[in-house]
């Protein structure tokens, strides 16, 4: 059983358009063009073109594309901003809401004008982007593989995930060396390279902070990084 996943993309749109580049050429070689591929959350924000990933996410939908969308915290974060909440985690510009915004068009209002930025924000915004992020499942499973964007609370039933720990959990979660059942694929927190724990597999390699945006090939267990000559293996640590 196969399928792909992809790390946090943060409004790269020419990151994610390359890697599944890799994804289509992969599928040739394999001749399978039905294994899912997983975007594992952190769609939007930092990166320049949230509004052009977005794009792309739904285009692919329509088309019938055999994708999964996850949401992660800053889908949460844009989300809640948007519905009324305050956003005040958001619009910092490091968490890259400003970034966002910019991408639609929306510039020139300061945070202390928070609630015309909120209305100039609905106004540029199309409703099927907002529909998309407020629908966006938090969770994936197929086989012996369960994907989320930043992991599972240790000890607590996957059935039981609070939605919080799927999209903000870190130290109790990447610090555990429990056997969780099936193998958890999750970004969320950038590693230096796509790393395999043996419990957890890790593939947010950082393009929201200008490094790579990596997609990699899982069979059962077994992972591999897609690359332009290939794959290449991801053996546990």
């Amino acid at each position: 059983m196969r399928c792909y996943a992809i790390g946090d993309v943060h409004g790269e749109l020419d990151k994610l358009e390359a890697v599944h580049r890799l994804i289509r050429a992969d599928r040739v070689r394999m001749r399978d063009a039905v294994a899912p591929a997983v975007h594992v959350g952190d769609l939007c924000d930092r990166g320049p073109d949230t509004k052009g990933v977005l794009d792309f996410l739904l285009a692919g939908r329509d088309r019938g594309e055999p994708w999964v969308v996850l949401k992660g915290n800053h889908e949460a974060m844009m989300s809640d901003f948007l519905d009324g909440g305050p956003g005040s985690a958001w619009l910092i510009p490091q968490n890259g809401g400003p970034a966002t915004l910019a991408s639609y068009g929306v510039a020139g209002l300061g945070v202390v004008q928070r609630d015309a930025l909120r209305e100039a924000a609905r106004a540029c915004i199309p409703e099927r982007h907002r529909d998309l992020l407020r629908a966006l499942p938090t969770s994936f499973r197929q086989g012996d593989l369960y994907f989320c964007h930043a992991g599972i609370r240790p000890g607590v039933p996957l059935d039981a995930q609070r939605e919080e720990d799927l999209l903000w959990i870190r130290d109790p979660f990447l610090m555990s060396t429990a056997d969780h059942g099936p193998l958890i694929v999750h970004g969320h927190t950038p590693v230096d390279a796509v790393t395999h724990y043996g419990n957890r597999l890790a593939i947010d390699t950082g393009a929201g902070y200008g490094r790579a945006l990596s997609a990699v090939a899982i069979e059962g267990r077994r992972a591999w990084l897609l690359t332009d000559n290939g794959r290449v293996p991801v053996d546990p640590v």
